[in-house]
């Protein structure tokens, strides 16, 4: 296990307990009903090995497979799952909110459904909870199934988050983590709209600790992220954490406009002193379309962040959840109440919970 270098050694007190009280395990998933059985036996297997009070959360972000099915079936066996079926598909992001927003657990570990994450990880996680670190981070030493393009973007991309970010986002390093119930209940009070969920992780701070692993490649189905999906996310990661683009506009355009100072001052002393027989119309169109496109790239910058402004004025609520089943079901309410389990935010900063009516 690597220790995060940021963290501040001397914050650092073990705690008494060997392991949590209660264990949350939160598992957003998209059509993955070809999976979550052996999820399941995987997670299960791993708790009752070490003795681990656990609750396993799947949150059905409007699947349009059997994965519902599968979930209430695996329900049923299993007393300590539990189901929270959202309205419709919100996306990954918000699911993974809504599965902490009605955990239970004193520590909460976030799971993909694809298996690439392994559960059998969890008891590494939760020694360095143990040891007195709110936060203990996968960070992936292989990626099993992932092409080398796919290796390569992701690789530039958290280089353009560690120089452009307010906090330090830790490199490959995903979404699976164990975190505390400070951690949690600090992540829980962050409700903006535009999430992106590893930067949350990180922003909210707390000694962190990494676990060093190979990940996996799907056991089934196929990756709901293609590169589209994945550019939109970096967007979003980077337009949600920094301003350092309108800065970049802002520095660009400076440039711009001493440099076309400069070539202006430089035509006047040849005009004066050499004359200009020959017209430089292929010379002005490239400039103009040059400074043009510019003009219309960080319009459209500014319009991402404005767009970003407009939607989190509307104050609207995260989700909405259709129906829980399990533990956490019949006390989500109370809970959310008091720490915030919920979908939205109302005048008092207090987070309200949102369930849909069932006919």
């Amino acid at each position: 296990m690597a220790k995060d270098g940021l963290a501040n050694e001397s914050r650092i007190v073990a705690r008494d307990e060997a392991r949590p009280k209660l264990l949350s395990i939160v598992v957003p998933c998209y059509n993955e009903e070809d999976g979550l059985e052996r999820l399941h036996d995987r997670v299960v297997h791993v708790m009752r090995t070490n003795n681990q009070p656990y609750e396993l959360i799947f949150v059905n972000d409007g699947s349009r497979d059997g994965t519902l099915s599968a979930m209430h079936a695996l329900h049923s066996d299993d007393p300590n799952t539990v189901v929270i079926d959202l309205s419709r598909n919100f996306g990954k992001e918000i699911a993974t909110t809504a599965g902490i927003d009605h955990a239970r657990g004193d520590a909460l570990v976030v799971l993909d459904a694809d298996l690439q994450d392994p559960p059998e990880l969890i008891p590494e996680l939760i020694e360095g909870w143990r040891e007195g670190y709110d936060v203990g981070y996968a960070q992936r030493r292989g990626r099993a199934g992932e092409s080398w393009l796919k290796k390569k973007t992701a690789e530039l991309f958290y280089r353009v988050m560690e120089r452009l970010g307010p906090v330090r986002l830790p490199r490959n390093t995903g979404d699976f983590r164990l975190m505390s119930r400070p951690a949690i209940d600090a992540v829980r009070a962050l409700r903006e709209h535009h999430r992106f969920m590893k930067g949350l992780f990180a922003w909210v701070g707390f000694p962190s600790k990494a676990v060093l692993y190979d990940r996996d490649a799907r056991f089934a189905g196929s990756s709901k992220w293609n590169y589209w999906s994945l550019w939109n996310l970096s967007l979003e990661g980077i337009t949600s954490f920094t301003v350092a683009p309108l800065k970049v506009a802002t520095y660009l355009g400076l440039a711009l406009s001493l440099a076309a100072f400069v070539a202006a001052l430089v035509y006047v002393i040849k005009t004066i002193f050499f004359g200009d027989p020959v017209a430089g119309f292929p010379t002005l169109i490239t400039v103009v379309l040059l400074i043009g496109g510019v003009q219309l790239i960080f319009l459209g910058l500014i319009g991402e962040y404005l767009g970003r402004v407009f939607n989190e004025t509307k104050r609207r609520p995260l989700y909405f959840v259709r129906d829980v089943a399990g533990r956490a079901g019949s006390e989500a309410a109370s809970h959310g109440d008091s720490h915030g389990a919920s979908d939205g935010v109302s005048d008092g900063d207090e987070l309200q919970p949102r369930r849909l009516a069932q006919p």
